[in-house]
């Protein structure tokens, strides 16, 4: 598992979703990875200063956020006209989970960049 992290310069605690290798190699591979540069930011994590390499979401004449965000609902909508195509009308428990994680997944994704006291992501 890898994860995406969030973190705030407003005193909130950061946020980390794990995502599967398939699903961060999926990203890697979209324009996901394309938005935004990738600079060291320094954050404080348990009162000490850590130097991370993070997008800051708040940068750019159309922000880093709003540029996720629409890439984030575009792919959502795309995923569930796929996940309705090949779900089927009963599927089993594990086809359901199975189908739907890169849907919860994204969901979790865009809920976290719309949150605005978080400015800075880091995708490691």
């Amino acid at each position: 598992m890898l994860d995406i992290s969030f973190y705030s310069t407003r005193g909130k605690p950061p946020i980390t979703t794990d995502v599967s290798d398939n699903f961060y190699e999926w990203l890697t591979q979209s324009d996901f990875s394309e938005i935004g540069a990738v600079r060291p930011h320094t954050v404080m994590l348990d009162d000490e200063a850590i130097e991370i390499d993070v997008v800051d979401l708040d940068k750019g004449n159309i922000r880093n956020r709003q540029r996720f965000r629409e890439f984030l609902v575009e792919v959502i909508v795309q995923e569930v006209n796929e996940m309705l195509r090949n779900l089927g009308d009963a599927p089993s428990k594990e086809e359901y989970q199975d189908a739907t994680y890169k849907l919860r997944k994204l969901q979790q994704l865009r809920t976290y960049i719309e949150d605005e006291s978080y400015q800075f992501l880091q995708k490691a």
